[in-house]
Order: C-alpha cells, then structure tokens, then sequence
C-alpha cells in the first residue's frame, strides 16, 4: 500500500541526509511531500547545493493527511525550529502521539525537543545534540539506528544504510 510521506526541510540541509532516504521511500512505491516555510521556493543544500522544491507550506498541511514524517540533518532542523509559531514542532508532535512513524537523522532529532514528547523515549543523533535530547527527557545510545516503537533515529551519513533499511520497514 503507497504511503504518503511528509519531508520538512529548509536551507542548509544535510543533502544525502535528503536524497538518500527520499530514494529509499519513491523506491518501495510511496509518495514523498517537501513542507516548508513557503509553497513553491527552493531551498539549498549544505554540501552539493542540491535543490529543492517546496510542494507545500507548513500553514497549509495537516498531519492526518499523511502517513509517516522524514527529518533531514544539516542546519534544516534549527531553521525549521527557528519558526515564530513552532508549526514544525507542533506538526511533528501530531505524528509522534498518533504513532506514525518519525525518522529523524544527525541534527534532525532538534525538531523532536519541540514536540515536548521525548521522556523515556530511546534515540540517537548527532553528537553535539544529544544533550540537548537528554535535558528534554530522552535515553540518547550511540548506535547506528534507533528503532523505538514510531521513532527511527540515526547519527550521521554513514548511517544510511542501517536509516535507509530501517525507514523501509517501518513502512510496510
């Protein structure tokens, strides 16, 4: 069955923490979503400048319209955090407490402190935000993929391999 994948992203990102994962899902049959700040802009990645097309502003999605949210790395999540109204945070809660799956890579898990629903949950993630996860609540392991019930976290572009395997299964 086609899920539909929501992919919230902004400047900055992480490229392969992108193009790699958004492969995987388009690869087994499913739909993929850029939201952003605004419909119809492009945003940039960090690396290769890969370019990215927003399909849908955050004001203009609701959460229940989709399957499963991917969170790339890269500076993204900050910027994404960084909106006035906390939309992100706010639309990343609706997935994690109607238990829909989360994948969130490197610097993605920033976007999870927001939805204030990381105690006693089990994650990964880059180095220099793993306190950060830790002061909101969450176990921070240092392994290559975190499966914890609908949270599916990983570390760095190394990673995707096990990230990559672990979003496809999740997904059947």
């Amino acid at each position: 069955m086609t899920k539909k994948v929501a992919v919230v992203l902004d400047n900055l990102f992480e490229d392969v923490e992108y193009t790699s994962p958004v492969e995987a899902i388009k690869n087994e049959g499913h739909e993929v979503t850029v939201i952003g700040k605004e419909a119809g802009s492009t945003v940039k990645g960090k690396k290769e400048e890969t370019e990215v097309k927003i399909d849908k502003a955050i004001g203009d999605v609701n959460a229940a319209d989709y399957d499963a949210l991917l969170i790339p790395g890269g500076f993204s999540p900050d910027q994404l955090r960084g909106d006035e109204e906390g939309r992100f945070g706010k639309f990343a809660k609706e997935f994690v407490t109607a238990d829909k799956p989360v994948f969130a890579i490197c610097h993605g898990p920033q976007v999870l402190i927001d939805t204030d629903e990381l105690k006693g949950r089990k994650l990964t993630s880059y180095l220099s935000v793993r306190k950060d996860l830790e002061n909101a609540g969450a176990t921070v392991v240092d392994e290559s993929v975190v499966v914890d019930n609908n949270l599916v976290t990983s570390r760095t572009p190394d990673d995707l391999p096990d990230f990559n395997q672990a979003i496809v299964k999740a997904l059947q």
